[in-house]
């Protein structure tokens, strides 16, 4: 009685968590090895599933307590269908002014969903690439962080705006 109890109260709570995601459209990761070096490209393939409805997008990161910055540099590039490039240099906070770091989480890892671009149409048919590469520096340093510690996971998120149900 008591393992069946485990089973289906496990299985309820499986199920409410993935019912809450209805406007999730793609959604992949890519683990990290130790350290997140500087020339390492991280690649997502999307294929979108129609060329008219509006999407937000979103680069999902895990990290540890051996990420030791407060903020996040990256480039994003997205390579259409046709040959067009689209590149972006973003910057995101990671920490709290205390040290506290942001995202959702407990003990050492903390998952950030940061806001890539908002309601995208995906004009091009075909296939899509979304490319990420950390860029960051140490103040007063010329030279990037080679490897950067403490980024288990990279992600990419597609989703629905909230107002665009099934």
């Amino acid at each position: 009685m008591r393992k069946s109890s485990l089973i289906f109260g496990t299985l309820g709570l499986l199920l409410s968590v993935l019912s809450c995601d209805n406007n999730r459209v793609y959604d992949e990761y890519k683990t990290m090895p130790d350290a997140w070096h500087k020339d390492s490209v991280v690649s997502f393939k999307i294929t979108p599933p129609d060329t008219t409805n509006a999407y937000n997008l979103f680069v999902n990161l895990r990290n540890t307590a051996k990420y030791k910055y407060s903020n996040l540099f990256l480039i994003v590039e997205m390579d259409f269908p046709h040959g067009k490039t689209m590149t972006d240099t973003l910057e995101y906070r990671m920490a709290k002014p205390n040290g506290e770091f942001l995202g959702e989480g407990f003990n050492d890892l903390k998952e950030n969903k940061l806001w890539y671009k908002e309601g995208v149409v995906f004009d091009e048919s075909g296939e899509y690439t979304v490319k990420i590469q950390q860029a960051m520096r140490e103040n007063g340093k010329v030279n990037g962080v080679i490897n950067l510690e403490g980024i288990t996971d990279v992600g990419f998120r597609i989703e629905k705006p909230s107002s665009i149900k099934n």
